[in-house]
């Protein structure tokens, strides 16, 4: 029999039911305390990995007012010895890879690492994680991702396509930044560096530009920092960014598929298709980074047509369902009143925390100072050429054409990326998705099967 300190605050059926109803991001408590990946620390896991190399993310620790994509970031091969020996200030000689990278000036992550791979010849490992105390049986360490990082390692600001996410944080602390889907025209979406279901923002959410973004005072921040043994549940297109805030930091996390996954699969075909058309075509202004080190290589126009159609077959087989986006206040709860909100603190009591909204005076650079503008349709769209950072890869054509001061008479060209911007954006790919979805259906667009 259980003693009562093992007792979970929830059951898998109640855990299930909870992250059905919630609409904003939460940090579960006392759900995982018992896991064993909570003993997975750098230096235990240096053991059980002995030399495997992994694959480290770097990338300065200058402050800047623009993301530093992955594209822009450099790359190095070590074991998690050498990792913690340079942490810890070792010798060049005992860091491997490492020693051209200070570990005063850099920052590194080991991110994307795929649990399955990593321990591939000790599958026991994957019972470590026990994502069905959450309700989903059977799901452990296979279907996870494991996160090594130091202080000021981040991911930049995006949106993932698919599914939503559960992230257990194991050592260290990390701090995230959240905001809602209806913010994403504040958020000056790009798919420029691509990866596949990972919609990046254009916007520093740390140290914004107002004066390039100035949309993104419009956006409504929702931020917590997440302790060792907490789970933090991250709903459906929220965008993200997150930084490590400790010396050294660990966490694991899973995605849970959905069933309108099989719709944005389609968004996602289209969007790489036109992408890659654009990107891989000869141009003077495509000498840019544009694919994500994440993906294996550019696929051919076929390649990329035949997984669309495949996408599409697959999304129309599926039985129709009506959805109606949720309006929501600025705290994340349904806006219209004809909706009750689920009492998530009444009935869930003190293990279930929801994420606050809190003031972009929070942020540290923020110049609260400049005034708040209503985006135009292009700039939601894709916002102007000056926008691009100087200097910064991924906006349009080399770095040296980016520098350039827009004055009268002198606007810059639209580039390749700017056209891309406004053709992928998640506005333009969702109607042009609705529209193969009624073609494949022999319906005429806009015209329900009771009108035919």
């Amino acid at each position: 029999m259980a003693t009562r300190a093992n007792v979970k605050p929830f059951s898998p059926t109640e855990a299930r039911r909870i992250q059905d109803g919630l609409q904003q991001p939460a940090v579960f408590l006392n759900m995982a305390s018992d896991w064993p990946v909570c003993n997975w620390s750098v230096d235990q896991l240096a053991v059980s990995l002995g030399d495997k190399h992994i694959r480290f993310r770097l990338g300065r620790k200058d402050e800047t007012n623009w993301p530093l994509f992955e594209t822009q970031c450099a790359y190095v091969e070590a074991n998690l010895a050498q990792f913690l020996r340079w942490t810890s200030g070792h010798s060049e000689a005992a860091v491997g890879s490492f020693a051209a990278y200070p570990f005063s000036e850099y920052w590194a992550y080991a991110d994307y690492k795929y649990i399955a791979h990593l321990f591939q010849e000790t599958p026991s490992k994957f019972q470590d994680v026990r994502w069905s105390d959450f309700g989903f049986e059977g799901r452990d360490g296979q279907a996870s991702t494991l996160w090594i990082g130091t202080q000021g390692a981040n991911t930049p600001c995006h949106l993932d396509s698919y599914g939503f996410n559960l992230v257990l944080q194991v050592q260290g602390r990390k701090r995230w930044h959240l905001f809602p889907p209806e913010d994403t025209a504040s958020m000056y979406p790009t798919r420029i560096p691509y990866e596949e279901s990972s919609v990046f923002s254009r916007v520093d959410v740390v140290r914004p530009d107002p004066a390039k973004f100035p949309a993104f005072r419009t956006a409504r921040p929702h931020r917590v920092t997440l302790q060792p043994g907490q789970v933090l549940y991250v709903p459906r297109h929220w965008w993200h960014y997150v930084e490590s805030l400790d010396t050294v930091t660990v966490s694991v996390n899973t995605w849970i598929e959905l069933e309108v996954d099989d719709e944005a699969r389609v968004s996602e075909a289209v969007t790489k298709a036109v992408v890659c058309a654009l990107k891989a075509a000869p141009s003077q202004d495509n000498g840019d980074t544009w694919l994500n080190p994440t993906e294996d290589g550019v696929a051919t126009h076929e390649e990329n047509m035949q997984c669309l159609n495949l996408a599409v077959q697959a999304c129309a087989q599926q039985p129709p369902t009506e959805t109606k986006a949720l309006k929501r206040d600025s705290a994340g709860l349904p806006a219209d009143p004809a909706v009750e909100p689920t009492p998530i603190t009444a009935a869930f009591g003190p293990h279930l925390v929801l994420v606050p909204c809190t003031s972009h005076e929070d942020t540290p650079g923020y110049d609260a100072t400049c005034p708040a503008e209503t985006p135009t349709k292009q700039a939601k769209l894709s916002g102007s050429s000056a926008d691009r950072p100087a200097g910064a890869e991924g906006f349009g054509g080399p770095a040296s054409e980016q520098g350039r001061v827009q004055g009268a008479g002198d606007a810059l060209p639209i580039t390749t990326n700017d056209l891309l911007d406004c053709l992928v954006h998640p506005d333009v790919i969702s109607r042009v998705t609705e529209l193969l979805l009624e073609k494949r259906s022999g319906r005429r667009p806009g015209v329900t099967p009771a009108h035919r």
